[in-house]
């Protein structure tokens, strides 16, 4: 059994062999024999399931001390805490005494990640009564809820796991590589540009700091590197600043308003350009014979009366006149503005042939369309109905909170999404219904459901639902048919395991394979230990994360220069105490004093990292909380 998360056996995730575990976490500064009752500084985890293993796990490697309270904690679960030395009380039916027991008089927070919203509502009402003055950091999915429960817990302390995972599948699946950040009142931009040319990060891209470089290569990713790093032409590079820097590296992204209605308008004309193919799709072989043979009998009926048809004045009927005598006669409307009672007899007789076959024609064109519509309507209405002619839309594969994040984002995009959804009872299906987006109900590791999708026109794919097995088996079956465009195509694949992630992207060629507990996890360590999360994003496989860190007097960062920082961390922009605006970039002799904001970018484990460091420096707080 493995110590970390990425690396656990769970019976639906991977069942490769795992690493050693971690050292477990020492021993609070507690008296002998004491419990967690007497700890000072700890934080409390309400709830050991998978957002809340993976909270305790970089609670304990950010140097925290945990305990972990739940009503019926999982065994797979436990053995994990257990190799990190966290103690585990059970709720039990009683309601304050646990908390009591797990010391929440000298907690500093409380992370509650209760299973269902009803759960956390009630754990983070009880916490606040036993203790109002407590960090509560929460899980809930409901945004009413969620609202209600922030304005007791404060702002910034109730967190959705969705809403945080979801930014980073939408930039996926619209291929924009820019991100925006707010930093203090400073609009920063995270873009990804390929290297045009082999040279070095500082002569091809200035003084703009470099966050990764992913090597074209073998899709290796290099973390934070110097500018003096040497790339190679097609390595891709993400790089932060400023709107101004990035414009006078000519750099600005170009997917502001305009580039939306340009592409909006561009698929506007490719649905136009594909309207025939997307009706003889649409149609079965019988209508489209009927819509042939009324053609036919259009053109052999104007052709005939433009040629044959005496007027008054003996000359030819002009063909915008044979068209409307055609068409009123097969209508049985008959104005009286035109007779084939006057005219010779072979006309006659064919007047009255075009009357019989005309209203015989209409009468199965009718029956055939009212039943085409019908058909349509029904397999609509079960799921089943083909998606065809549509072009450049994301294929999205479940339905669940995380899905319904992205599929409103990608709406808001002007994306056209097809969503495919296995359950028929699933409480969302109603709702993408509602909003007219196409549905198709089925298993989407079969072709035929991936074949209705129109996944051969698709231009992005979101896998997203909650088990790891139906994803990656989705995800293999998307490759198989996706052929040559499984690398032009972006194909987003969410699973639980970070460790096993990687795996799939070695083995099968995936590139964009992502935990959604792994982005989340760190928002609400962050929060519980006064790491300020302002934004997440991925810099290939790696999570990155851009967050506010607050310099403390006697911390461990106070007095440290940007050249003795760890190499995987980048330092944005600070903040200094008392001062208006930002400092950026920092040199590399700027040096972080305490009151300053510090705002860091890296792989979440990097900034895990610092904060160990920031905090292993301070002074212990005595029973009371003074220093």
């Amino acid at each position: 059994m493995s110590g970390t998360l990425e690396d656990r056996g769970l019976e639906r995730q991977s069942s490769a062999p795992s690493p050693p575990a971690p050292e477990p976490a020492p021993e609070p500064d507690a008296p002998v024999g004491a419990g967690p009752r007497d700890w000072v500084g700890h934080v409390i985890v309400c709830g050991l399931h998978e957002i809340g293993l993976r909270a305790v796990e970089q609670l304990h490697l950010a140097g925290a001390e945990v305990v972990v309270l739940d009503d019926s904690i999982d065994e797979t679960f436990a053995r994990m805490a257990r190799t990190w030395g966290i103690p585990m009380l059970a709720r039990g039916g009683h309601l304050g005494e646990p908390f009591q027991d797990a010391g929440v008089a000298g907690a500093v927070a409380v992370v509650v990640t209760e299973t269902t919203d009803l759960r956390t509502l009630e754990t983070v009402l009880l916490v606040r009564d036993l203790r109002p003055d407590v960090r509560v950091i929460a899980h809930l999915d409901n945004p009413a809820v969620a609202n209600a429960v922030e304005e007791v817990t404060g702002a910034a302390t109730v967190l959705d796991v969705a809403s945080l995972f979801a930014p980073s599948v939408i930039e996926a699946c619209v291929g924009r590589r820019a991100h925006d950040i707010v930093l203090g009142s400073t609009r920063f931009v995270t873009t990804e540009v390929e290297a045009p040319r082999a040279a070095s990060l500082r002569e091809l891209f200035g003084s703009l700091a470099p966050l990764g470089v992913v090597r074209d290569a073998d899709d290796a990713v290099v973390i934070c590197p110097g500018r003096d790093l040497r790339v190679e032409a097609g390595d891709r590079v993400t790089l932060v600043g400023t709107e101004v820097e990035l414009e006078a590296a000519n750099l600005a992204p170009r997917a502001g308003a305009g580039a939306e209605f340009q592409n909006a308008w561009a698929r506007t004309i490719a649905r136009a350009r594909t309207l025939p193919a997307r009706i003889a799709a649409e149609t079965d072989r019988a209508l489209r014979i009927a819509l042939m043979l009324g053609f036919g009998l259009l053109v052999v009926s104007t052709l005939v009366l433009h040629f044959a048809y005496r007027t008054p004045g003996h000359g030819h009927l002009p063909v915008i006149d044979a068209i409307y005598f055609t068409v009123e006669t097969v209508a049985t409307v008959g104005f009286g503005d035109f007779s084939f009672s006057t005219q010779p007899r072979l006309v006659e007789a064919f007047g009255i042939g075009l009357i019989v076959a005309g209203t015989t024609l209409v009468t199965t064109l009718f029956a055939l369309l009212t039943n085409a519509l019908v058909s349509r309507r029904i397999a609509q209405s079960l799921g089943q109905a083909k998606i065809p002619g549509m072009r450049g839309h994301t294929v999205m594969v479940g339905l669940g909170a995380v899905g319904m994040q992205v599929l409103d984002g990608l709406l808001r995009r002007g994306r056209e999404v097809v969503v495919v959804e296995r359950d028929e009872s699933n409480s969302y299906v109603a709702e993408v219904r509602r909003r007219g987006v196409p549905l198709v109900l089925g298993d989407a590791t079969r072709g035929t459901t991936l074949e209705a999708a129109n996944l051969a026109g698709a231009g992005s794919v979101a896998i997203l639902t909650s088990d790891d097995l139906t994803n990656i088996e989705t995800g293999l079956a998307v490759r198989d048919r996706l052929g040559e465009r499984w690398t032009d195509v972006p194909v987003v694949l969410r699973v639980f395991d970070r460790n096993l992630g990687r795996r799939l992207e070695q083995s099968f060629a995936f590139r964009h394979v992502w935990s959604t507990v792994a982005i989340a996890a760190p928002w609400f360590v962050g929060a519980a230990l006064g790491l300020d999360v302002v934004f997440s994003f991925y810099v290939g496989s790696h999570p990155f994360l851009v967050a506010r860190l607050r310099i403390a007097p006697g911390g461990g960062l106070e007095n440290l220069s940007m050249s003795d920082l760890s190499a995987g961390i980048r330092v944005v922009a600070i903040a200094r105490a008392g001062a208006d605006g930002l400092e950026h970039p920092p040199r590399r002799d700027t040096r972080l004093a305490a009151g300053d904001d510090a705002y860091l970018a890296g792989p979440y484990e990097e900034l895990l990292a610092m904060l160990r460091r920031e905090r292993a420096g301070q002074p212990e707080r005595g029973e009371d909380g003074t220093q």
